[in-house]
């Protein structure tokens, strides 16, 4: 798809797109973690993050070939342009700076490999981290990156 073609469909509501936006599971333990890394390391301060279960994050999960409720469902959203399951977080980790840079191991492994343990670990998340509740547990700074 070309960047930004979410803007030409009807079914994704309008948001500012104007800094980066990570789509995740606002449920699951492991993401919980991964927007406090967010948080944390984030130099710039301009990540936000957007819960899948949100109008938003359903659409553009649907617009990005994905199925709402599908545990395969980590986009990360910049200058219009998508990245998906590992490489997304790797994207995250590069532009975060500092210790983020070291997601960027993730693209050491060979795609298929990567694409195929992240299935494993996304269909398999709350049994082995079991759930929370991501906005519940956010200081003030991650509430204020928070798309609801």
């Amino acid at each position: 798809m070309h960047p930004y073609s979410y803007r030409d469909d009807a079914t994704v509501p309008a948001f500012d797109d104007a800094a980066p936006v990570a789509f995740m599971d606002g449920e699951c333990v492991l993401c919980a973690f991964g927007a406090r890394m967010i948080d944390r390391l984030d130099r710039r301060g301009d990540i936000r993050i957007c819960p899948v279960a949100t109008p938003l994050g359903q659409a553009m999960l649907r617009h990005y070939g994905l199925t709402p409720g599908d545990p395969e469902s980590w986009l990360f959203l910049e200058a219009g342009r998508v990245w998906r399951d590992f490489d997304a977080m790797a994207r995250v980790g590069a532009r975060s700076g500092g210790m983020g840079h070291l997601l960027r191991l993730l693209l050491v492994i060979p795609k298929p490999l990567r694409d195929w343990l992240y299935t494993r670990i996304a269909r398999n998340r709350y049994a082995l981290f079991g759930r929370t509740d991501l906005c519940a547990l956010a200081p003030p700074s991650l509430r204020a990156r928070l798309l609801t």
